[in-house]
């Protein structure tokens, strides 16, 4: 593929940019930006023809955007046990 930056490594810059604003404690920054890096990674399979991996991806990204809602609401329960 003659792209000039690959799609695997936007997702990979997008990660790591994802735990930078997590390790800061910007959760709301940093579920969206995993949101964007979860988009091109379904993107890469299915230009890969991943279908099972997509799948998977849509269904992690799901779970996040329904974390992500529940802690925008305040109903997330913060345990470390």
């Amino acid at each position: 593929m003659g792209e000039i930056i690959p799609i695997g490594i936007i997702g990979g810059i997008l990660l790591i940019i994802g735990a930078y604003f997590t390790y800061k404690g910007n959760i709301y920054k940093s579920m969206l930006v995993y949101l964007l890096a979860d988009v091109i990674w379904v993107l890469l399979s299915f230009l890969h023809q991943d279908y099972l991996g997509a799948v998977l991806i849509i269904i992690g990204a799901s779970l996040g955007v329904l974390a992500f809602i529940k802690m925008h609401n305040g109903t997330f329960r913060k345990t470390l046990i």
